[in-house]
């Protein structure tokens, strides 16, 4: 995701980057120490110049797979990094054991790498984890505590919720809010010794109840919690809260530029109150990290809230995190959406500071440009009839005969080269090419009609067989001599229909997996709707192609265009050599109806 100029020097486009030229301008991160790892004051004091101009961070919470939302923030905050001569940091925010497994770290890490970025830089890896600060967060809420600035409340949470008060009403202290420090202190390390129940008290800060900005109400630093830690094990019962952890991190980091979306804007005065009553205390070094909201970017058609993904994978709607109709980073991948699409469609809608909403059909457009110069073209029947060619024997002498035939790979990169195949008396064809009767503007296969099989003859539509039912099982043609494609009387006879098939006797019969968008409303859970409610029925189609044999070998995860359908991929998980699968990534254009 480039956004530099012919001199190499990197456009400001967006706010963000105005606000990070101007901070370089002004020389604001000039000055930082930096002593090779994340750690306190004292710790960077003792280190050397930061070598980064600037460093932002890429911090997800390890309780889901990544999908497309997160898309936007990786692309961000590495693209700000490398375009400004700073480091991204990948840090994983996992102070909720409840919730959060080494599956999903696995899974994250994969797929900021599958997005083409690298968290290690010169040979140094910079992958954190927020559960390796867990000792500082702790002696940090000891600071608070005995400077007046957090307590311990005991109330149970509907108390703690009702007296927190609303947008028009202030809140109302807590009757533990008086204790003094040693009091706190002492029942805070009861809470870390294991000697009360998950859920009986909790830490806050002590800000102001009356605060116009409900998140300045005395927020809560640390809970409860028995839950075994997929980094720290049962080292703690008690665990901080995302919004005391995630500034700390920051700040252990040497984060200049904090980037988050906009839901995070109301958290900022917290995220500034923190951070300085730490840096007074000694505990933190100056210049402290600074806070930058950015509006999302929601697609249609799609759910990014990883309780609802994960609510489909358990529920079994999809058949997991990598069901290629899922949002899912490795989901899209499966699907066979490339990298390139991705990082183009996110660089393409910019950064403002309103949430936006961008059609999934655009995300569509991005991957045909990718893959149109990409993707070699191949022949696939995917809805088959037989089609019997009944002069063939005539014309050839018998009906073993095969007319060797050929196309290109790709018809504007040569350097693919050809591929081969031939042509027999039975061929597959599409079924709707078909029509015994046929509508006004028609040009394929009826009675009487002549059309071309793509690289080989002309050939007459005669009429076709038909089951005791009265169902088609075969249409028939002759073929017009002398008019094989590639040869002088190749236009001999005009017709303006033209015929995709594959050779019945060397056809590979695949499974192909027919995705379309897992939801039929453009917002499935607008308003609070159930969002399970516009499932779309017909997401997923499984049926039986034929293929032509070019493609009797590919590997898992090759992308192809299916001549007339659009672009496929051969299912990375499923796809075998003796039982061939692919996926329907997209269409030649967008023809979803809504």
């Amino acid at each position: 995701m480039s956004h530099t100029s012919d001199d190499a020097k990197p456009v400001s486009n967006n706010f963000l980057r105005a606000i990070i030229e101007r901070d370089l301008d002004a020389h604001l991160t000039d000055g930082r120490k930096f002593a090779g790892t994340p750690g306190d004051a004292a710790h960077h004091e003792a280190g050397q110049p930061d070598p980064a101009k600037i460093r932002t961070r890429f911090p997800p919470e390890p309780n889901g797979y990544l999908h497309i939302g997160h898309a936007k923030s990786i692309c961000l905050n590495f693209g700000l990094a490398r375009d400004y001569g700073g480091i991204c940091h990948l840090r994983f925010d996992d102070t909720n054991p409840e919730k959060e497994e080494q599956e999903y770290v696995d899974a994250i890490k994969e797929m900021v790498a599958w997005l083409g970025w690298d968290w290690d830089v010169g040979g140094t890896s910079h992958l954190f984890y927020a559960s390796n600060y867990f000792d500082f967060m702790y002696r940090a809420a000891e600071h608070l505590i005995s400077q007046g600035l957090a307590y311990v409340d005991e109330q149970t949470p509907d108390e703690m919720r009702a007296n927190r008060g609303d947008f028009t009403t202030p809140g109302k202290d807590s009757p533990f809010r008086s204790r003094t420090p040693e009091e706190n202190l002492a029942r805070f390390r009861e809470m870390r010794d294991g000697q009360h129940a998950d859920g009986a008290m909790v830490l806050r800060a002590k800000i102001d109840m009356a605060s116009p900005n409900i998140n300045m109400r005395d927020p809560a630093l640390y809970r409860i919690r028995r839950a075994t830690h997929h980094n720290t094990g049962d080292q703690w019962c008690i665990y901080p809260m995302y919004t005391f952890a995630h500034p700390i991190e920051d700040a252990l980091e040497r984060i200049t530029h904090s980037i988050c979306t906009l839901e995070f804007e109301d958290q900022r005065p917290f995220y500034d109150w923190l951070l300085n009553a730490l840096a007074d205390g000694g505990l933190l070094a100056r210049p402290l990290p600074h806070q930058y909201e950015f509006g999302r970017m929601n697609l249609t058609y799609v759910v990014t809230s990883k309780r609802k993904l994960k609510q489909l994978v358990d529920e079994q709607h999809v058949t997991g995190w990598d069901d290629p109709r899922m949002p899912t980073l490795v989901g899209m991948r499966r699907r066979g959406y490339t990298p390139e699409s991705v990082r183009h469609m996110v660089e393409s809608t910019g950064v403002t500071k309103t949430n936006s909403w961008l059609d999934y059909s655009v995300l569509d457009g991005y991957l045909r440009a990718d893959l149109e110069g990409k993707a070699a073209r191949a022949s696939a029947v995917l809805d088959p009839v037989k089609l019997k060619l009944t002069n063939w024997a005539e014309l050839f002498g018998s009906l073993e005969h095969k007319e060797a035939c050929h196309a290109p790979a790709h018809p504007h990169v040569p350097e693919l080269g050809t591929r081969h195949f031939t042509l027999g008396p039975e061929v597959w064809i599409e079924r709707e090419d078909f029509q015994e009767v046929a509508p006004k503007g028609y040009h394929r296969l009826f009675p009487g009609n002549k059309a071309r099989l793509k690289y080989g003859y002309i050939i007459e539509c005669t009429g076709c067989e038909k089951d005791e039912a009265g169902n088609i099982t075969a249409v028939l043609a002759t073929i017009v001599p002398d008019t094989k494609s590639g040869t002088p009387g190749a236009d001999a006879v005009k017709v303006k229909g033209v015929i995709t098939w594959v050779g019945a006797h060397e056809a590979i019969a695949a499974e192909v997996r027919l995705y379309d968008r897992l939801f039929t409303e453009e917002q499935p859970d607008a308003g609070g709707r159930d969002f399970l409610e516009v499932l779309n029925p017909g997401s997923k189609k499984v049926v039986t192609a034929y293929l032509e044999p070019s493609l009797a070998a590919v590997l898992a995860d090759t992308k192809f265009q299916f001549e007339r359908h659009g672009y496929f991929v051969a299912d990375r998980v499923d796809h075998k050599a003796d039982k061939p699968v692919f996926n329907k990534i997209t269409g030649l254009r967008d023809n979803f109806s809504k």
